[in-house]
């Protein structure tokens, strides 16, 4: 049996709906704009798309405590109300993706003032949805760590201002722990569970043993999978292509990964002379570039224009990226196993994150949490991705655990970069657990 130590209590920090698009249609040159004079064009054009929910309980008293989630991590804009039942009164997210893919990647001012731009009329609108006026929030529940500074900022100081004025509860929030809780308010899932958090910003292996009491068993030492598929999808130049208009990067990578073949261009798996449960994908993207910088090559083409070969290379992409994946999981399941963090029956792997809502990816987890005896478990779509309704949920669960509920904001801040948990992944290397192959995961050979 693994001894770990307990999780310290901590007081202080640790969409089904209609969208409406706010800003005109406007193509951006590279080539005669700067980064900064796209920025400012982008903000003067408009806004992004909105989706609300309505609630069936819209109008009707709420006698359950009620939390008031809000969410500015990185470029949505969220806010959602939830009672201690787990229903989700009203909800409300504004979208900044059409705007950044048209600048080539997340511009951190744009994303700034856009949250700016908005966030007022998101939180109105969730507790509009829901018929809830703030007098009757137990709580206020905000994402305050890790994300883009900028983007945090914006929704601190928010919230701060609306607790100070109502006299309300704040419950500060870890994105990272907001995605993993999340599947408590779908499916009742009881702790320990192990979990993946795949993103475009985080990439985590960890053992959920309560609301705050994380085991860290490993994560990304560069980059997340979902920031290098959006950049493999910038370098094909996939917004070109005619099947994946407005799509993002990693969208329109699974998209045309359905009609290739990942036999064609095979890439070298990272970290295989590595034991642990680690994540790299800085590599494997230097060797994806390399590959469409040949083909270009042979093709006789500049960069910009699309390769014949484009769903071959994108299915090739994702089938690597999804092995790595599995690998390191399934090496989380054997230490989890051989140290009884687990329970022997009923185990479960609970995959979230926007990552989490690619199918490819889904389908091998599944097919290795089937081989092990483990549920597998996925929050729905929408909930994989950033969104109010998740921060909200932890909100309501810290409030029940009595686990960092502040009488005031005052002296919170932000913080850009925060773990999630103790962190145990020396003592995985250290058993250097080696994988036996598994023939039934050849499903990606398919």
């Amino acid at each position: 049996m693994l001894v770990v130590p307990e999780m310290p209590r901590q007081d202080a920090p640790g969409k089904a709906g209609q969208c409406i698009q706010f800003f005109p249609r406007r193509k951006y040159q590279a080539g005669f704009l700067t980064m900064r004079s796209i920025a400012k064009s982008l903000w003067k054009q408009g806004r992004a798309a909105w989706l609300s929910s309505s609630s069936a309980s819209s109008g009707k008293q709420h006698p359950g405590k009620l939390v008031l989630g809000i969410e500015t991590s990185c470029d949505d804009t969220g806010a959602a109300v939830v009672d201690d039942a787990g229903r989700v009164l009203g909800e409300a997210l504004h979208c900044q993706r059409e705007i950044h893919l048209q600048a080539g990647g997340i511009i951190p001012l744009v994303a700034q003032q856009l949250h700016r731009e908005n966030i007022e009329q998101v939180v109105k609108e969730a507790l509009r949805v829901s018929g809830v006026s703030v007098h009757q929030l137990a709580a206020v529940a905000t994402t305050v760590k890790p994300g883009l500074a900028l983007s945090l900022e914006v929704g601190l100081q928010y919230s701060s201002s609306l607790v100070s004025r109502y006299q309300k509860a704040f419950i500060p929030i870890h994105h990272m722990e907001a995605h993993a809780l999340t599947i408590r308010l779908t499916q009742p899932v009881d702790f320990p569970f192990l979990v993946l958090l795949l993103s475009g910003g985080h990439c985590i292996l960890a053992v959920a043993r309560g609301v705050s009491d994380f085991l860290l068993l490993g994560q990304s030492i560069d980059i997340a999978p979902g920031d290098m598929l959006d950049k493999v999808a910038r370098r094909l130049s996939l917004r070109k292509h005619p099947e994946c208009h407005g799509m993002a990067g990693g969208k329109a990578i699974e998209h045309l990964a359905q009609t290739g073949n990942q036999n064609q261009h095979p890439f070298r798996l990272p970290l295989q002379h590595y034991r642990n449960c680690d994540f790299s994908f800085s590599g494997l993207q230097s060797l994806v570039n390399k590959a469409i910088e040949q083909k270009e090559k042979e093709e006789g083409i500049q960069e910009g224009e699309i390769l014949s070969c484009v769903e071959d290379l994108a299915a090739a992409v994702q089938h690597a990226v999804a092995l790595h994946i599995i690998q390191r999981t399934y090496r989380a399941i054997l230490f989890c196993r051989k140290h009884g963090i687990l329970p022997s029956k009923n185990a479960a792997l609970v995959v979230s994150g926007g990552v989490a809502s690619n199918q490819y990816i889904r389908k091998g987890l599944q097919t290795l949490a089937d081989v092990n005896d483990f549920a597998f478990l996925c929050p729905p779509p929408r909930l994989c991705t950033d969104n109010g309704v998740m921060i909200a949920w932890n909100g309501i669960e810290r409030l029940r655990a009595g686990l960092g509920v502040l009488q005031s904001a005052e002296g919170i801040r932000y913080e850009p970069k925060a773990p999630l948990g103790i962190d145990i992944s020396k003592r995985v290397e250290e058993d250097a657990i080696k994988l036996p192959k598994l023939k039934k995961i050849r499903w990606l050979a398919s």
